[in-house]
């Protein structure tokens, strides 16, 4: 009779511990997946085509700054007023409208981005292959990993990222 209230009390309490599931998260980085996969992409070519003109014109706008702050150097050193004034004015203004060129066009490039990673078709494969790996890998919950400004730490064993773009990639026939 001890024996049975023994194991009634203490062995089916760890039978339900055994049985309760363990949640478990993963993270992707759904910008590294698209960018990943559309690398043959016509679209995701002039993309980054305009990606590169842009960084090409901030860094030749930033050279002329850089000069023009040279030359103000050189009129300080010389005590020329006048011509420290109008470097100074230059600079500032160039400054701004290197701002300005650099905001416009990074929107312009996310916007054109953004676009890219939407198309139905392949954001519905993304999240289908997302699926496949979660629920063969035994994750609860899958987290992107750029939008979740929540997630403070994680463990890269839980970065299924690359494991969904080389399925995608395999089932293009890459």
């Amino acid at each position: 009779m001890k024996r049975s209230f023994f194991f009634i009390v203490f062995l089916i309490p760890l039978c339900a511990l055994g049985a309760q599931q363990i949640t478990r998260f993963a993270v992707v980085d759904l910008a590294k997946v698209y960018s990943g996969f559309q690398t043959d992409s016509r679209a995701l070519k002039e993309w980054e085509d305009k990606s590169a003109k842009v960084q090409a014109e901030v860094d030749k706008r930033t050279a002329e700054i850089q000069n023009l702050i040279g030359q103000k150097a050189q009129a300080e050193l010389g005590n020329n007023d006048s011509q420290m004034k109008y470097l100074d004015d230059e600079i500032t203004r160039k400054t701004e409208a290197l701002k300005i060129y650099y905001e416009v066009e990074t929107k312009k490039l996310e916007d054109q981005k953004n676009r890219l990673a939407s198309s139905s078709d392949f954001v519905n494969s993304v999240y289908n292959e997302l699926r496949i790996v979660a629920e063969s890998e035994g994750y609860s919950m899958v987290l992107n990993l750029r939008e979740n400004r929540s997630i403070l730490w994680y463990s890269q064993a839980i970065d299924i990222t690359d494991k969904v773009i080389a399925n995608l990639k395999a089932k293009a026939g890459r």
